[in-house]
């Protein structure tokens, strides 16, 4: 009898479904369908680790309603028929230019979703649309975000990705608000296990407190939970700033200017002051002060319940200011800064907002990019530079952004609009062309953005895993996207295409940056991106260009990653400031302070509304497979119970804000403080294409928020502390 043997292959890749950068097993039977997924035991960053988002990567891989062929919509019928890639682009070269030439670059906006963090071509090639557009109308999901705590940081050290993390794996004290690392496995701090790094704190003799509205899977976990009133985080951190000062337990151990300013700003900011705006007794706040100053090593931590709130930036700024003056930035187990391996050019210029503005609000830029709370008025409003065309990358603001309904009426007035996306959903719906990335599988994988924000310094690349066919790369969808909107060949010219001619433009530019012109023959890789990757990892920290041995071929030989060791100490040489020195009291923040002030008085709302981050969600395209939308990702309205009597509701209740309302179902718990309600991200599927997301559609919170409100130092949107009234249905 002849022996029966498994034709499927195990392979290695990065998961890119959230900001873990776990290790994948991947298994892949004969016509490279994936058959199991396993967390890969060899990566020294993740060991194992797997969620249920990086589980189910197979099924979100091959969903059935992912989009395979461009699609172009019919605008006198409203309906759909697949193209050809040829004849998509044609489409685009023809429409797209003709609107600019009419209208003029600021006739045209550019939206990038969260998706393009997590691929190769995100990184690398976003820039590419953003030169081809040529406008100032560029927007993306950070200023739905973390905005706030990169502008802090830039204004603080001199570049907005200078972004301190806690030292997890080192510190003997950590203070975390807003955050909930056991559902989103962490944000802005890229730790695979985060569960398991906070239980080897604790069993280390560390002690951990969270302070959140809610009870929630990561508060369970702490040594202490406070309950805190929703965009209140502000004034407890001046509290312990304040109390720092007062009782002389300051230890400042870098080197700063506005050491002063801050004293003084934190004057007017007593415990028993931060008391009465957040809920949290004054005893509590000195004594979390003290804890801070007294423990060998200690972290502030905060993250997106703190920066998506009306003084989301200074929060992000205090955070800093106390990890400074308990003498712990900078410092093994306090907040440092990850290293990298991928470099490039330094900033050379301090980093400032403002450089231009919004055409209707007058919101100031920061990071090159607009508030998308204003993106439905720069639409909507008739005028000179009135935008008429858009490009949507990897995103679906309609149910991400404040006042999606806004947008989703706006994005129907556009003359003309493009989507990069794998579904036909909310927000492409209103595309004109949809150019569909290919398969995870089928794409490299290398995490530029989320490796600056690691709390171990580490390195991983993985090749496709499955050929693409006959089908452009998503990089290669960028690139020809890039030369059709300015009217260029798409197809390139001279026998090069436009992402080869994109790549070998870079290269050359900055390896003669780097007077390193005559080290191009060197650099090896499949394709020129992956020589882009090579150059970029020469270049680095720990490349051979930069004394030591790291290239692509290092990582090819190592697929399951290489450790590059514990977090290091880099002040003063990783600032960019005027000064060289940690800017404790950057003006911007100094003069928010004064509006934070203001508001000292003023009476807290009844009822306020809150997101909710879940397990097995990151963004909207995460509902349309049928095992991530199972268990507790329901898309209910969490409410105290004492609540529900006080305001005789029943199963069913309507939340009603200054945006909008919803009628949704209630789901009693003594997890939320009275006062406060919370809703999930990302639901809404009611029209969708999409079966598993229609027959779970839920309600898009974000008809709730309103578009009028921002932080205002980085115009990021209001989602937490949002002002609602609650009756029956």
């Amino acid at each position: 009898m002849a022996q029966i043997t498994d034709p499927s292959r195990t392979l290695l890749r990065t998961c890119p479904l959230c900001e873990a950068v776990c290790g994948l097993e991947i298994t892949l039977d004969p016509d490279n369908h994936v058959t199991s997924v396993r967390g890969d035991r060899q990566d020294p960053f993740s060991k194992g680790f797997i969620c249920p988002k990086g589980a189910s990567f197979g099924h979100l891989d091959e969903d059935p309603d992912r989009l395979t062929e461009p699609m172009i919509r019919d605008r006198a019928t409203g309906t759909w028929r697949t193209a050809s890639w040829s004849e998509a682009f044609d489409l685009i070269a023809e429409r797209f230019p003709a609107i600019v030439a009419e209208h003029g670059n600021q006739s045209a906006a550019l939206y990038l979703g969260n998706p393009n963090a997590h691929t190769v071509a995100g990184a690398l090639y976003a820039p590419v649309l953003i030169r081809a557009l040529g406008t100032k109308n560029f927007y993306s999901a950070s200023t739905a975000d973390q905005m706030p705590k990169q502008v802090a940081s830039g204004l603080m050290f001199g570049d907005p990705l200078t972004v301190p993390v806690p030292d997890l794996d080192r510190t003997d004290y950590l203070l975390m608000l807003g955050a909930n690392p056991l559902e989103s496995n962490g944000s802005l701090c890229t730790a695979p296990d985060f569960p398991g790094r906070l239980k080897a704190m604790r069993n280390r003799g560390g002690r951990f407190v969270v302070v959140d509205p809610r009870v929630t899977r990561t508060a369970k976990l702490a040594d202490e939970h406070l309950f805190i009133r929703p965009g209140s985080d502000a004034y407890l951190l001046f509290g312990i700033v304040h109390t720092l000062f007062a009782q002389n337990l300051t230890d400042v151990r870098v080197e700063v200017s506005g050491l002063d300013d801050v004293r003084a700003a934190a004057a007017d900011f007593t415990p028993e002051i931060a008391s009465a705006r957040t809920g949290v007794p004054a005893e509590t706040v000195v004594r979390l002060a003290q804890e801070l100053a007294a423990a060998p090593t200690a972290a502030v931590y905060a993250r997106i319940g703190t920066c998506t709130a009306e003084f989301g930036t200074l929060t992000q700024w205090l955070v800093d200011v106390i990890n400074v003056l308990t003498g712990n930035l900078d410092s093994p187990g306090g907040a440092m800064f990850a290293n990298a391996a991928a470099g490039g050019i330094a900033r050379t210029k301090p980093f400032r907002t403002g450089r231009w503005a919004s055409r209707v609000r007058e919101l100031p830029e920061a990071m090159g990019e607009l508030p998308v709370a204003t993106l439905a008025d720069e639409i909507t409003t008739p005028g000179q530079g009135q935008v008429r065309a858009v490009i949507t990358v990897a995103g679906n603001p309609v149910l991400s952004a404040p006042s999606g309904a806004r947008l989703d009426v706006a994005f129907a007035q556009l003359e003309f609009m493009v989507s990069v996306d794998r579904y036909l959903n909310e927000t492409t719906r209103h595309a004109d062309v949809i150019l569909p990335p290919p398969r995870p599988v089928q794409s490299p994988h290398y995490d530029f953005a989320l490796l600056q924000f690691a709390v171990r310094n580490y390195a991983r690349y993985s090749r496709p895993l499955v050929p693409l066919g006959d089908r452009p790369s998503e990089a290669g969808v960028i690139a020809r996207l890039a030369a059709a909107l300015t009217g260029r060949p798409h197809d390139g010219t001279g026998g090069q295409d436009p992402l080869t001619a994109v790549d070998e433009l870079v290269i050359a530019g900055t390896l003669h940056k780097a007077g390193l012109a005559d080290r191009r023959p060197e650099l090896i890789g499949d394709n020129s991106t992956e020589q882009r990757i090579d150059m970029m990892l020469r270049l680095g920290p720990y490349g051979e260009w930069n004394g030591g041995t790291l290239n692509l071929q290092v990582l090819l030989d190592n697929p399951h990653g290489i450790d590059l060791g514990p977090l290091q100490p880099r002040l003063p040489g990783a600032l960019r400031t005027a000064s060289t020195r940690v800017e404790l009291a950057p003006q911007q923040l100094l003069d928010d302070v004064a509006r934070m002030r203001g508001r000292l008085d003023d009476a807290a709302p009844d009822l306020v509304l809150i997101g909710r981050r879940q397990l097995r969600s990151n963004n909207s395209w995460m509902h349309n497979i049928a095992t991530l939308v199972s268990g507790s990702n329901k898309c209910t309205l969490h409410i105290n119970p004492a609540d529900v009597a006080r305001l005789g509701l029943g199963d069913n209740a309507v939340v009603k804000s200054a945006a909008g309302s919803l009628t949704v179902p209630l789901e009693p718990t003594d997890a939320i403080m009275p006062g406060v309600v919370s809703l999930p991200h990302g639901w809404g599927h009611t029209d969708s294409t999409q079966a598993v997301a229609r027959d779970h559609a839920g309600v898009n919170a974000n008809v709730l928020t309103d578009d009028s409100v921002v932080d205002v130092p980085s115009g990021n949107a209001v989602f937490n502390g949002v002002p609602v009234t609650v009756t029956p249905a």
